[in-house]
């Protein structure tokens, strides 16, 4: 993509609203325009970066063996009051009433939606497990939205649901969750760690959150650091299996790990070395739960088992903040230049800042790399303004894509380009027509 032919509205001097890293590095390069409060657009750069987040959680979830399909922003204010919910979730649900005197919801969750699809269709043990997911915006009515995408009011979540004959195999799913988003998260570059949380609204007795570390979080986290050497690494994972997922269930929940709201203090310090004990401000990015027959029950959700009786379902849910892990990501990583994307998730993969852009020779050799990375399946991102080299080494540390290819027409007389690390600032000489190779093979080993 060539700078001078996409839309990047670049802001110079940082909104006065902005109060975290995040939402000032977002509105500075672009990346999204406040339409109301809490409620953003999102421009071109940042529609690539919430894209990429989207496509790693689907395949995650799919290699989980969980099936995604799509549910309506609305919901019937009906099947909440048959759950119970309705007047009990309080003020942040948006309410609605059509021209026909129909009461609707902006859907915050999808709980009895879900289980209103499920009831339709399911009615044996034999077509259990399953879990189904979509991701779809929902609206939270935040008395004090704040921080961007972090704390907005409209956002874009995945949210799945599994349903179980019993207790053990929902705990299955359960863990089969924690796999797939400790995977999920590792592939975005981040380190999320998964602490024992308050299931608040959605109810339930058993949950963990996933929380990434930063000093702008809105949570205060106690932990033992040894969770911070784990990791899934290229561990091959077979989801069906009980004995895998729960191994790996204890070993991310053995070290002590949890949100202020179930914080013990006394088991704390009995259980965590004083040297491996940490607190920290953090962000939550996820959130499981497993609440067994909450919803089944006063909404009728039953199947026959083994034996042909009658039973309610045992369920779940679980989400994952699409749009808020994009806010997330960058708290994590960036500097007092810009944002620092990790490979996974950068808007493009490099880019290409001419410093000669009158010098014809310069724009043939931009325009091979740009050719050849193309045909290797990696878009630059081509800075061919006729701008000075200051404001385009600005503009592209903004931005923060992982990696830079930089021509000129002095470096070009000795016959290379440079490639640099926005990471460390890194740099290596090397002859044009290796320029795109070098980025496939960076890639490649990501992926």
């Amino acid at each position: 993509m060539r700078m001078t032919r996409y839309f990047v509205p670049v802001l110079k001097e940082t909104p006065a609203e902005a109060q975290i890293a995040s939402h000032r590095l977002m509105l500075r390069s672009g990346m999204v325009r406040q339409a109301a409060a809490g409620i953003y657009s999102w421009m071109p750069l940042g529609y690539r970066v919430l894209k990429r987040i989207e496509d790693i959680v689907n395949q995650e979830q799919i290699r989980a063996g969980h099936i995604p399909l799509l549910m309506p922003t609305l919901q019937s204010a009906a099947l909440w009051r048959e759950s119970g919910r309705y007047e009990d979730y309080g003020e942040e649900m948006l309410r609605i009433c059509d021209r026909h005197g129909r009461d609707l919801l902006y859907g915050p969750t999808n709980e009895e939606l879900i289980t209103d699809i499920f009831r339709s269709h399911v009615n044996s043990y034999r077509d259990l497990p399953l879990t189904l997911y979509h991701v779809q915006w929902k609206f939270r009515d935040e008395i004090r939205p704040r921080y961007g995408v972090m704390r907005g009011r409209e956002f874009l979540m995945k949210d799945g649901y599994n349903f179980d004959v019993d207790k053990a195999s929902a705990i299955h799913s359960y863990n089969r969750h924690m796999v797939s988003y400790l995977r999920t998260y590792e592939r975005m570059g981040l380190k999320a760690i998964p602490m024992r949380a308050d299931t608040g609204p959605i109810g339930g007795d058993h949950s963990h959150e996933f929380l990434v570390l930063a000093d702008t979080g809105e949570s205060e986290v106690f932990f033992d650091d040894s969770i911070l050497e784990l990791s899934l690494g290229d561990r091959n994972i077979d989801y069906d299996c009980v004995q895998t997922c729960s191994a790996i269930m204890e070993e991310w929940t053995a070290p002590y790990s949890r949100t202020d709201e179930t914080h013990d203090e006394a088991l704390y310090r009995a259980s965590v070395p004083e040297g491996r004990r940490r607190q920290s401000r953090a962000i939550e990015v996820g959130q499981i739960f497993y609440f067994g027959t909450k919803y089944s029950e006063p909404m009728g959700a039953t199947v026959s088992d083994r034996d042909g009786r009658r039973v309610h379902v045992h369920m779940g849910s679980h989400g994952i903040g699409v749009s808020r892990l994009v806010g997330a990501i960058i708290e994590a990583s960036h500097d007092e230049k810009g944002i620092v994307w990790p490979e996974p998730v950068t808007p493009f993969p490099v880019g290409i800042l001419n410093l000669s852009q009158r010098d014809s020779n310069a724009e043939a050799v931009c325009q091979m790399i740009y050719g050849e990375l193309v045909k290797k399946g990696l878009e630059p991102l081509y800075d061919d303004r006729d701008e000075r080299a200051g404001a385009k080494f600005a503009t592209m540390d903004l931005i923060g894509l992982p990696w830079r290819i930089t021509v000129g027409s002095r470096s070009l007389a000795k016959g290379v380009v440079e490639l640099s690390r926005r990471s460390d600032g890194e740099s290596e000489n090397i002859v044009p027509e290796h320029a795109a190779e070098r980025i496939a093979e960076i890639y490649a080993a990501h992926f």
